[in-house]
């Protein structure tokens, strides 16, 4: 495994990152299809012995389960300050007030909760889930501050808002002297591309790279067009295909297909070779649940896509009407409601 440096930071990272929001105990909240926990270290113990030493989890996947299951594997199969554990707060964990969002009230709190359901005494890349519209951002990222200068947390994260959100962000970081974000964690494939635009420039431009999540549009772009799984049956909501993008949706895949099988190789590992080319991208998140989820995704960084094919992926996309990557309060909302059964209050 090749590691690679996040963003201007001195931190090493493997070239993929594990998605954790498949682990946890399905009883305790959302995700409905997510792995119990001998399933769900059997696949961390795989990605660790193949050298993938990054993993992205959050406070609310399975209401703190997912957490619990990192926490427990990484200490029985690697040591601690050999990995770097990425978590994520936003999400309300209970009902009542100052339950959710991102108050110095909550970050304070919230922090303490997942070191302890991790079992940790440090955070490597604490990240905000979204942008809470209902605090100031001074409040904000002066709490996300003082947290790395507490030694609680090492580096800051975000996630998907718009590009202006995260320029003013990032301003107030640097005249304030506050620890910055040096990473954004935003949707990023094929199908959807609309990062290219504000996005990803501003990153590039700050040093900033991407911890790219859904980097197979949901598994569509790993299977043939129209065939679905026990996931995408759970979450059809989700994954529900925009019919204005769908001609041009359906062409891409097919691209993907093509290509796979003139290069004998699986359509995931395509996918995720074409991410490779852009330097702003650390890592995809691979959101595992088989072993061969990971090794496609190991396979991948060895496969360079010629500039042709990288047209024929590329030629057919038609830009989405809704780019749901963006700061969404609503979408996070009914997230949490399904991982949690708690409301966060409407912004």
């Amino acid at each position: 495994m090749q590691y690679v440096k996040l963003g201007h930071t001195g931190l090493d990272v493997s070239p993929l990152c594990i998605g954790c929001m498949g682990f946890g105990d399905p009883s305790r909240g959302y995700p409905s299809w997510s792995l119990d926990e001998d399933s769900s270290r059997a696949l961390i113990r795989h990605a660790i012995e193949a050298g993938i030493n990054f993993f992205d989890t959050a406070n609310m996947y399975s209401n703190g389960s997912s957490e619990e299951i990192l926490g427990r594997a990484l200490k029985d199969f690697t040591n601690r300050d050999a990995v770097v554990i990425a978590t994520k707060l936003m999400a309300p964990m209970r009902n009542g007030p100052n339950a959710a969002g991102l108050s110095r009230k909550a970050i304070m709190t919230e922090v303490d909760h997942s070191l302890h359901r991790l079992g940790t005494d440090y955070i490597d890349l604490y990240q905000i889930h979204r942008r809470d519209q209902r605090t100031p951002w001074e409040e904000t990222l002066e709490a996300l501050h003082d947290l790395v200068k507490m030694g609680k947390v090492r580096y800051l994260g975000a996630s998907s808002m718009q590009a202006w959100e995260f320029s003013k962000a990032l301003h107030l970081q640097k005249a304030n002297g506050w620890a910055q974000f040096v990473s954004m964690q935003d949707t990023y494939n094929l199908l959807t591309r609309e990062e290219e635009h504000e996005m990803l420039p501003l990153c590039a431009d700050e040093g900033v790279q991407t911890i790219v999540y859904s980097p197979l549009a949901r598994g569509r772009l790993a299977r043939a067009w129209g065939t679905t799984t026990e996931r995408s049956e759970a979450e059809l909501a989700g994954a529900k295909q925009d019919e204005a993008t769908a001609a041009s949706d359906q062409k891409i895949v097919e691209a993907v297909g093509a290509i796979a099988a003139e290069r004998g190789v699986s359509q995931a590992q395509i996918a995720l070779s074409w991410l490779g080319r852009n330097p702003v991208v650390a890592a995809p998140i691979i959101g595992a649940l088989k072993t061969k989820h990971i090794d496609d995704a190991i396979t991948s960084l060895s496969i360079i896509l010629t500039d042709d094919e990288a047209m024929r992926l590329e030629a057919p996309y038609t830009p989405r009407r809704d780019h749901q990557g963006v700061s969404d309060p609503a979408m996070l909302a009914r997230a949490a409601e399904a991982a949690t059964g708690f409301k966060m209050a409407a912004a």
